[in-house]
């Protein structure tokens, strides 16, 4: 076995401000069977959307330190508001290490659009970010682009909260705005959003375009890990490992809730936390 074979079996780190990476954990999995996956749910210091972008800057490196202790090989981001405030910072940091980030899915939502409006449903923090906003720019340039915080979504999904007249209340507010004014297509741009799609369903319809972007992220990770001839060439089955800044109690039982199985949680170690 060469250096680099021994290298390529070493764990990749996923995280999140909590559970929402998990929205994408599903693709990674499929996609990359033989991964060793270590997923870091910044539980403790979400949501991220109300925090700035240097603190969320912050907890990204001493995140990805971690994670680098663990000997990983790359790190992937599917935080959009993560994504946005700090992969350029991690890149320059460490340029020998792959980070792959997450974005809206603006270009396809853009290409589907009929009424030439697309509506983007993400945290303060991803709206207001500069990357976003030449990501628009860029990918949808004769597209009108209508942008809606949504408060409240986030804090659902790490309660538990999936369903219900109190879920059906809060996401409605954005999702009305939208469809009155003549979105016909609408991006998740969150990763906890994919949690609420029952829903987003039961408000829009079963017939309106809902964007998110589990699928395209583990494309991208794969497509990244091979082009450096990092893919796992063993046969057995990788391990998932998950911690957490929060508590590891609380973020299991609704590890287990959203994954539909049960998962062992631990507490990160304290100089990370």
């Amino acid at each position: 076995m060469t250096a680099m074979d021994s290298f390529s079996s070493n764990p990749i780190g996923v995280y999140d401000s909590g559970v929402g990476g998990l929205s994408v954990l599903a693709a990674i999995r499929s996609l990359l069977p033989h991964e060793d996956l270590i997923y870091v749910a910044d539980s403790g210091h979400m949501p991220y959307g109300q925090k700035s972008p240097e603190y969320v800057k912050e907890r990204a490196l001493k995140i990805t330190d971690y994670f680098l202790n663990q000997n990983a090989k790359a790190v992937a981001i599917p935080c959009n508001t993560a994504t946005a405030a700090a992969i350029k910072a991690l890149r320059e940091r460490y340029p020998q290490t792959p980070f792959i980030g997450i974005e809206p899915a603006i270009k396809p939502a853009a290409r589907m659009t009929k009424s030439g409006v697309i509506g983007v449903l993400a945290t303060t923090g991803t709206l207001l970010s500069q990357t976003f906003n030449e990501l628009v720019k860029r990918e949808a340039p004769n597209t009108k682009v209508l942008l809606k915080p949504c408060p409240g979504w986030v804090d659902l999904v790490e309660s538990g909260k999936l369903s219900g007249p109190e879920v059906e209340e809060i996401v409605s507010e954005p999702l009305a705005d939208l469809l009155k004014n003549d979105a016909d297509v609408l991006v998740l741009g969150c990763t906890h959003f994919p949690f609420l799609l029952g829903a987003i369903r039961n408000f829009v319809g079963g017939e309106l375009p809902v964007l998110e972007t589990g699928l395209p992220f583990a494309r991208q990770l794969h497509f990244q890990l091979d082009k450096r001839d990092l893919l796992n060439q063993g046969t057995a089955k990788g391990y998932f490992k998950m911690l957490t800044s929060g508590d590891p109690v609380w973020v299991q039982a609704l590890t287990g809730d959203l994954l539909k199985s049960a998962v062992a949680v631990q507490k990160l170690p304290a100089a990370v936390c």
